[in-house]
Formats: C-alpha cells, sequence, structure tokens
C-alpha cells in the first residue's frame, strides 16, 4: 500500500532500480520523461495468452518477477495504486519511445473489485505481489498515521506498543502505537478481492499469489524430543493464535492472506499456485526492500536456533513465480511452494544479516544453537522438482553472507 518516503529516499530507490535494470536486464533509458508504455495491439478487453497483470509491480519482488516475465516474452500490465508509484517509474525513464517494449500500467486499488477487473480485463493470468508492509517494519505491520476505524471499536485490543527487546531484531524502540492484527486482517481482505477478481474477469484463468515462508513455520506444541527433526514443507501451515499471541503480525498477514486466496479459490474456474519465498535477499535489498525484511525478522532468533531462518535470492524467487505459471498449463503446478537458497545456520551469518539491514548486531550467540541439532528441517523439494523438469534454474548459487 502507500507508504510515506522521503524525498531523498524515494531518489535513491529509483536510483538504484534503474541501476539493476541496466545492468542485469538490458533496459535502455529514455531520451525524456515519458508514461509507461502501451505494447502495440494490446489494449484493455483484448485477452492474450501471453498478457499479464501484475499487482505491486515496483516492489522488490514484483519488479524482479516483471523483469523474469519480459524475458519469457510476455506483455506485461503493472497494476500501480498511488501516483507515487507512478511517478517513479517516470523517474526511472525506463518505458519511453526507447524504453523496453511490452509493458503498460493501469491504476488499480487492491481493496476495490472494479478497478482490478479493469486491471486484469485482457489479461491471461495475474501475480499478486503487492501487501501491506509499513514504513516503520518495526514490527511487521506498523504506521504511526494509521487510525482505527470508529465502528470498528473491536480492534482497540490490537493497539500494541513495541518495547525494546534486546533478543529480537524486529523488536526497536519506537514510540508509535501499532494496529497490527487489524493490518493484518486488511491484507487478508485484499487476496480475497484480488482472487474474486480474477474470478469475474473471464479472461483471467491462472493466478500466482506471493505468500511467504513464515506461512509456513510458525507453530506451538512441536515435540522436543523428537530423535529426527520435524520437517517443514508446504504442507505445513502458521498457527494464527500462535502469531497473534506474540504479535507476529507480518506472518500473521501472510497466513491469513494467503488462506483467504485459497478459501476464494475453492470451487471456482481458477487455477491458484502460491508461492512462500524466505527473506527476500538480492542486489539492493537493503535499500529497496528493508521495511519487509526487518518485518520478516521479527522471531530471527527463535527460527534462527530451530533452523528456520533461510533466505531466497529476489531472482530464484521471481523465476519460481515464471515457472509455476507456464507449469499450471498443463497442470503439472498446482498448490503451494516453498521457495529458499540458504537456510542460516551460523550466528555469524545472522550478525552479518543484520548488519546489512543497519540493525544493531547485539553479538551474543543463540543459545545452544551450536550444541544440539535443529529441531526441524526445510524442505523445497517439490519448487525443485519444478524447476528441474522444465529448465535448470541458474539462479541456485548461494552468494556467502554479502546480502547486499
Amino acid at each position: 500500500m502507500g507508504v510515506l518516503r522521503s524525498t531523498q529516499s524515494l531518489q535513491a530507490e529509483v536510483d538504484e532500480l534503474r541501476a539493476s535494470l541496466m545492468v542485469g536486464a538490458g533496459w535502455r533509458p529514455s531520451g525524456g520523461h515519458a508514461h509507461a508504455k502501451r505494447a502495440p495491439g494490446d489494449e484493455p478487453g483484448a485477452a492474450s495468452a501471453r498478457t499479464v497483470c501484475v499487482t505491486g509491480g515496483i516492489s522488490f519482488v514484483g519488479f524482479a518477477v516483471v523483469d523474469r516475465l519480459l524475458r519469457h516474452g510476455y506483455t506485461v500490465r503493472l497494476a500501480l495504486e498511488t501516483q507515487e508509484d507512478m511517478d517513479k517509474l517516470r523517474e526511472m525513464e525506463m518505458f519511453g519511445e526507447d524504453g523496453r517494449d511490452g509493458v503498460w500500467t493501469v491504476m488499480a486499488n487492491v481493496m476495490d473489485p472494479e478497478s482490478l477487473h479493469r486491471a486484469f480485463d485482457g489479461c491471461s493470468g495475474v501475480f499478486h505481489t503487492s501487501g501491506f508492509v509499513d514504513p516503520g517494519g518495526m514490527s511487521g505491520y506498523t504506521h504511526p498515521n494509521f487510525s482505527i476505524p470508529k465502528k470498528e471499536p473491536e480492534l482497540e485490543d490490537s493497539l500494541i506498543r513495541i518495547d525494546t527487546d534486546q533478543s529480537d531484531p524486529g523488536n526497536l524502540p519506537c514510540n508509535c502505537w501499532f494496529v497490527g492484527k487489524h493490518m493484518a486482517r486488511l491484507e487478508a481482505q485484499a487476496a480475497e478481492r484480488v482472487i474474486e477478481a480474477c474470478v469475474r474477469t473471464g479472461s483471467v484463468r491462472k493466478c500466482v499469489f506471493t505468500s511467504s515462508l513464515l506461512a509456513c513455520v510458525w507453530r506451538q506444541n512441536y515435540p522436543h524430543d523428537r530423535r529426527f527433526p520435524t520437517i517443514i514443507d508446504e504442507n505445513c501451515w502458521s498457527d494464527e493464535s500462535f502469531c497473534r499471541d506474540n504479535k507476529l503480525w507480518f506472518a500473521l498477514g501472510k497466513t491469513a492472506a494467503e488462506k483467504a486466496a485459497w478459501r476464494a479459490a475453492r470451487g471456482r474456474d481458477l487455477k491458484l499456485v502460491t508461492i512462500c519465498p524466505a527473506l527476500v535477499t538480492g542486489p539492493g535489498f537493503r535499500r529497496r526492500n528493508s521495511t519487509a525484511s526487518i518485518a520478516y525478522l521479527k522471531g530471527a532468533r527463535s527460527m534462527l536456533a530451530d533452523g528456520l531462518l533461510a533466505t531466497a535470492n529476489v531472482e530464484t524467487v521471481a523465476e519460481a513465480h515464471v515457472r509455476a505459471f507456464e507449469a499450471m498449463g498443463d497442470n503439472t503446478a498446482g498448490g503451494r511452494y516453498i521457495c529458499y537458497d540458504h537456510v542460516v545456520q551460523r550466528p555469524e551469518e545472522f550478525a552479518e544479516l543484520e548488519r546489512q539491514l543497519g540493525l544493531p548486531s547485539r553479538g551474543v550467540a543463540v543459545q545452544g544453537a551450536d550444541d544440539r541439532p535443529a529441531r526441524f528441517e526445510l524442505c523445497n523439494r517439490k519448487l525443485a522438482r519444478l524447476m528441474s523438469s522444465r529448465r535448470r534454474c541458474t539462479y541456485d548459487t548461494y552468494y556467502s553472507v554479502a546480502f547486499d
């Protein structure tokens, strides 16, 4: 959703996006400011098997998905929510007369079914990569200017005061009141409306939904005395009550949103796949994805101790989205897919990750992390089979701990 940024930070983000595209994808700067370009013959309502819509297309993950789709020969419609998003694209100067073909934009609000329907009309598929992320990033869903709706007094109990917690990088001192549960509920509502819009739009037959590994890993009452680690794969779901009780708002939002998407798609004429990436890293992720990253790391020390803290390069995540979308055509892809490149196992790696995100590293080793086996083991075999069955993914190399 709309996030307030300073002029300096916005310009830095624009510069980072421009640099990454110029180096990695062959984008050419245009001769002047221009609107995003509309592909020839790709008008609203004109259904095309190679035309897709991407929500959140200028986010860190969304932009990588857009770029990957263009490389695969798709025409991409960017669904932008705010004028700020449009201004950012114009400042990038990547979609002008001399810029890259195959991309054009439409304004759409994920909470407005009518605007979503207009955005999706004529597309064969939708990639829903957008989500609610706060500008502070301290608790997962925080916004100092957020107010509780007057007609929803039951939300009063969701006001959470975040205190300084030296054991958790997600708990940083802040003087704001937060409405975590309400933001999580909004994300679930947005997911439901996106799926409903997909079902309502006659041209749309497939949807790839960006969830999170956090929608799989948070559970209570796991056995502590098992001889072998518990496998965490796409069949596992995070416990919403556990997330709520422990104020894991980002995980709660992703879990609730994905479940809402599956409920909305059940029994409908729509193929749905969800991708559950770990902490998304890659070039420039500190600048372009810091709020989501800090939100993800709420409870990171527990994840590290249990073998559940993992990272996924943004290129791997983008390729997984496109692979799943293409494989849905012949029904060889379906359900959920866990996506990660590397499991963080050493406190030193975690400290480096904190440093890359500008978080204060306390230099305290996780108790028991080095002298006992992890209670859990992540498994992404399902995605690995999908990726290898079509074309070997070239982004399976983990780049040490130089996350930025």
